[in-house]
């Protein structure tokens, strides 16, 4: 197995042995080629991508390089060196504000370029399996949370940001009144169910819809957080930001395939992840280095 990441928002001692890593960008194709070259790879896992759904409207170009191109890069190799499989993690940022739970026979209607981004290279699989055979599966999954994510990007990963703010001392910070509702997914309900998922013949060239079932209010996933943390949750408001307010999915499709149960329970995923937060001790956030568009860019993230 290889693993192949720019490092740019994870840390290259959460590759588990015994995979080979390769420090390198999706967006290099003579790297990526020299690699496809020399390892007669059979099965594809594309997980990269910048996900910070909100911030990707302040960042066009870097959003659709990294999360279509860099896509398009991955899928033309594919094609070329005659994967089996590709394996794909969408978004439920595709179905924009259709009404939850979403299912998989919706219509896509993306609203940041984020989700635009996810639902071209859906598009494109289709469009590849159609003009040269190539087997793909695509998962949407949704606001997943766990260990060895990054908690020191404020731009995204709620469940993480909330943390790294108790561990500094700061409170919490909500856009809006906190009423949106989400489902949180534990990493433990997706990531075995996309290893898998070669091995069942089934899942070749579907999408799945995969997470948590029941949605939670902002506000209710911050008091879990500062539950976990043995301190009173301390909120800022700041100014509702153009989102969504129910986003959430049905996954009876992935359970008919996968044979999955109910997951890990909010309260039992977040307590896990904060032991693991504790011991790791916060972390430094960054600014992102070139915002394209600042018109209308919330303040809490503007440069400093």
């Amino acid at each position: 197995m290889w693993v192949l990441d720019d490092l740019s928002g994870g840390f290259e001692n959460n590759v588990p042995q015994p995979a080979a890593f390769v420090h390198g960008s999706i967006l290099d194709y003579d790297l990526l080629k020299k690699i496809f070259q020399a390892y007669a790879f059979e099965y594809v896992f594309h997980l990269a991508a910048y996900a910070a759904e909100r911030l990707s409207h302040f960042i066009r170009h870097f959003n659709y390089e990294n999360n279509l191109i860099g896509s398009v890069n991955l899928i033309n190799l594919s094609i070329l060196y005659n994967v089996k499989c590709f394996v794909f993690t969408s978004s439920i940022a595709i179905y924009g504000s259709n009404q939850p739970p979403m299912t998989e026979s919706l219509t896509p209607m993306p609203e940041d370029p984020y989700g635009i981004a996810k639902y071209a290279v859906e598009r494109d699989l289709s469009a590849s399996k159609e003009t040269f055979g190539l087997n793909y599966i695509i998962f949407r999954p949704h606001n997943v949370y766990g260990e060895r994510q990054n908690i020191g990007d404020k731009y995204r990963n709620v469940v993480g940001i909330f943390m790294n703010q108790i561990m500094q001392g700061k409170p919490m910070t909500i856009f809006g009144d906190g009423n949106q509702r989400r489902a949180f997914t534990y990493i433990s309900d997706v990531a075995p169910v996309i290893a898998e998922s070669i091995s069942i013949p089934a899942a070749y060239n579907n999408i799945f819809n995969i997470g948590s079932d029941i949605p939670y209010s902002v506000n209710t996933l911050a008091r879990e957080v500062a539950a976990a943390f043995d301190v009173e949750p301390e909120i800022q408001y700041f100014d509702r930001r153009n989102e969504v307010d129910e986003a959430y999915s049905d996954h009876s499709k992935a359970k008919r395939i996968f044979k999955q149960d109910d997951g890990v329970p909010l309260k039992e995923g977040v307590h896990r992840m904060a032991e693991w937060a504790k011991r790791q001790g916060a972390r430094k956030s960054k600014d992102f280095s070139n915002i394209e568009v600042p018109i209308n860019l919330p303040p809490s993230w503007q440069p400093k």
